[in-house]
Formats: structure tokens, sequence, C-alpha cells
């Protein structure tokens, strides 16, 4: 077994929370020479989701919510790529690498762990408007757009565009969708105050949940308590409300409100990533991959799965159809489970059950706000919002960011937020072009452009003046 486990080729999918959790416990577990691992995820970092909100507010630097895949996984092997397909009749991974080209990777032990991605529904003008909030690329353009959408606000006065420009929209009233709502909100009306014309009344965020409350992790109760707290920040909440159409910013929902928008923040969940419609692995009627209580694929021996593209059995409920929901919660701790088991497998021993009791749950709503569950002990205001940032703080991986964070949290206590927009970031050689007499350059894939009007040149604006 020892000849057979030296050369072992550990291939894992993915380096969001299960995979570089994983590669990271491996690393340190296996013997030297035992095996050799590779990760392969098109991006070189891991994201620590909780923290984009505070990211896009400018309470965190956005580099510090990353980890370097490279520098933290010393051990590993990284490939820069998407994987397009997996074929476990021929132990083999297709990837498309960064330098352009698809190359075959082989096999001997799987961890397949390519995450989720948005969940997108038939809305017209969902796919030209809409913009998610999953990665940290999201999270730096949606702080440029809406203090862009400040500055255009204040150089127009024309009180439709204007109210366009200040109005801004988020679909979806789970966990992302209220801390990203509540942390942008905050972020926009303190912003305000730097603007001669534009008053902290005249921002509006909207609220939109098809559902009948809100962040149902934390409980009816909790719910409510949340609800209030938007309200009190004139925060607009619509609840079992469905969006129709948001074709041109013109958002028309099914209660009959209509409204123009330049912002649309779309957080309505989550699905497994669709990459794996390209395997032979066995999934549910939800497109997860079935698992075992071990986080073994079923009937595919050398197969792991965890995470949110897993359908993992929940021991820790009576019902035995209950799976685990997508949650970085699970995801961390499945993460611990799978490296073991790999390493049982390894080693011919036997493998280890997921269970995993729900200890609570905590959420910000924004600076100096939030709401918590711990074993069932409900908490509101400061106190939760300190509770959910320690906790974030310790489970963000390395020592490296959680000083650096906790540093970013210490200069904004004391120096106030950041509240400076690089939108040039988006389109970094436009003024470039216009020396050079060329056309302005196409937006890179995945950029959204600015939809503002230019005012009309009769409209003059006078320094000083404020408009109500």
């Amino acid at each position: 077994m020892t000849g057979m486990a030296r050369n072992t080729r550990i291939v894992v999918v993915g380096g969001g929370y299960v995979g570089m959790y994983t590669a990271l416990r491996l690393q340190k577990k296996l013997r030297r020479d035992e095996a050799d691992i590779t990760v392969i995820d098109p991006q070189p970092h891991m994201t620590y989701q909780p923290f984009l909100p505070e990211a896009a507010a400018g309470s965190i630097e956005p580099r510090h919510v990353v980890v370097p895949l490279r520098k933290v996984l010393k051990r590993c092997h990284h490939l820069t790529g998407r994987v397009t397909r997996i074929d476990h009749s021929q132990r083999e991974v297709t990837a498309e690498l960064a330098a352009g080209h698809v190359t075959a990777v082989g096999y001997d032990v799987l961890v397949v762990a390519p995450g989720s991605v948005a969940r997108t529904l038939p809305i017209p003008g969902l796919a030209e408007c809409g913009i998610a909030f999953k990665t940290v690329g999201e999270a730096i353009y949606l702080r440029n757009h809406v203090l862009s959408r400040l500055d255009a606000a204040a150089t127009t006065i024309d009180p439709a565009l204007r109210r366009r420009l200040l109005t801004f929209l988020v679909v979806g009233g789970g966990y992302a969708g209220i801390e990203a709502l509540a942390e942008l909100a905050d972020m926009a009306r303190y912003a305000s105050r730097y603007y001669e014309n534009i008053n902290r009344e005249d921002v509006r965020w909207v609220l939109v949940e098809a559902a009948n409350r809100i962040m149902p992790e934390v409980g009816p109760k909790m719910g409510r308590y949340t609800v209030e707290r938007l309200l009190d920040a004139d925060i607009e909440v619509n609840l079992e409300t469905r969006v129709k159409t948001m074709e041109g910013g013109h958002v028309v929902l099914d209660d009959g409100q209509s409204f123009d928008t330049d912002t649309i923040i779309w957080t309505a969940g989550v699905k497994p990533n669709p990459m794996l419609e390209n395997t032979d692995l066995p999934r549910d009627a939800r497109g997860r991959v079935e698992c075992t209580p071990e986080l073994q694929v079923v009937d595919t021996p050398g197969v792991f799965c965890a995470g949110d593209c897993a359908s993992v059995p929940d021991l820790s409920k009576d019902d035995p159809d209950a799976k685990t929901s997508p949650s970085a919660q699970h995801a961390v701790r499945q993460a611990k489970t799978l490296a073991d088991n790999i390493l049982a497998h390894l080693r011919s021993r036997p493998m280890n059950r997921y269970k995993h009791d729900y200890a609570g749950s905590v959420a910000s709503l924004g600076l100096y706000k939030g709401v918590a569950e711990i074993y069932g002990i409900k908490l509101r205001g400061v106190v939760a919002w300190f509770m959910h940032r320690t906790y974030h703080v310790s489970r963000m991986p390395t020592w490296n960011r959680r000083v650096r964070i906790v540093f970013d949290w210490t200069g904004a206590l004391f120096l106030g937020r950041e509240i400076v927009s690089l939108g040039q970031i988006n389109d970094p050689r436009a003024d470039f072009d216009r020396v050079a007499g060329r056309p302005s350059r196409p937006a890179p894939e995945g950029e959204r452009p600015e939809p503002v009007r230019n005012p009309p040149p009769e409209e003059r604006i006078s320094a000083g003046s404020r408009t109500a």
C-alpha cells in the first residue's frame, strides 16, 4: 500500500472553502512523497465571502478578504484555469488554463468542490442590468458603481435622472442580500454628507424578496426585528413580491410598483456550478452531487465532494431525507472531515461520517447593528454586530489576513469610512485611447457598462446649489 500511495495523484477541483481547507489540511497531514496534490481554480485566491459586504462598504481592504492559494498551499501544485469536464471512467479532469490552452489532468483521488454560482431567473433585463455579489471583483465594482451614481446625481438638475441615479435595488433577502444592502446603504448615506446637493433622504434603497420573511436562518422573531431595523434606516422592504421585468433599468414589480434605477444587485439564491453537467457523477434533482455521510460520491470510489455543490445527508436531523444547507459553516467543517477521510482512504483505515449540529447564525445590519442566534440565545444590536465580526475574523484563514482585517477595522473606527470611487479600473485605457485618437475599447467580459445618460447641454449646475 505504501508503494502505491507514494505516487497517488490527488486533484482538487475548486479553491474555495472546501478546496483550500482540504488541501491545507492534506499538506499538513500527508507524509512526504505520500501523494501529490494539484488544486485547479479559475482564480489564484480563495475569497472569504462573509466579508464581501464590508469590503464593498470600505470597512475592509478588498485584498484582505482573499487568500492567495500559492502562498498558503506551499506543498501543492496550482493550475489557474477552469475545469470544464470530469470523466471518472477515465479518471481524468479537463481544464481550460489561463494561458488559453486545454489540458487533461489524471487523478487517483478526486475532490469535487467547484462551489456554486448565482441562480438567475428568466426575468427580462436581468442579464443586461443585474450584478451578482459573490466575488471580490463584484464587491469592488459595486462600491465604485454606487459612489459613481452619487457623483453623477450631483451633476444633474433633471429630477427623473436624479431619482434613477439615487435609486438602488437589491433582489433577495438571504444573508448575502441583507448584509450587502445594509453595508452599502450605510456607505452611501455616509458619503452623501460630502455632497452639497444630495441629502441623506434623497438616497433610496429597495429590497425585494419573494418569500414572506427574510433571513430564515435566524428564525421568524429575529427576521421581524431585522425588517424593523431596515425600515428604521429608511430602506423599503417588499416581501412576497417578485420582479416582473427590469429592461433598461425600468423595474416593474408584481404588486404594481415601478421605478427606474441604474443599480440592480441580484442575490436571489445560488445553484451548483454548471460544470457538473459535464461529468459522469451521480446528481440529485437539484443538480448537486450525491454523497454519502463520509463525503464520498455515491458508488464512485476515490471521489469525494463537499460544499455548496454537494448533497450531503444531515445526520443532525431526524429526517432521513434532510441535506446540509449550502453555507460557509458547513463547507469549512466538511473540509476537515473530507481531508481526514482521504487520509483514511489512502491508508486503508475506517472513515468518519460528517455530522455538525447547528450552532447558530450571525449577521451584520450595517455599522454597529446586527442580529445573532447562538445555541438558541437571541442577540441584537451592537452585541450581535460585535459577535458577527469576532466569529468571522476567527474563521478567516491565516493569521496574516486576520491581523490585516483587525487593522482595517481599527483604522475605520478612528478615521472613518473610505468613500473614494476608483471607477477608472473598469476601463483603465479610456484616457490613453482618447489621447491616441482610438475608439473606446469594449468592456472586458464580465464588466457591466455604466448606464448613465448624459444630461442635456442646456443643464447648468451652479456651485453650492442644493436640490430638494
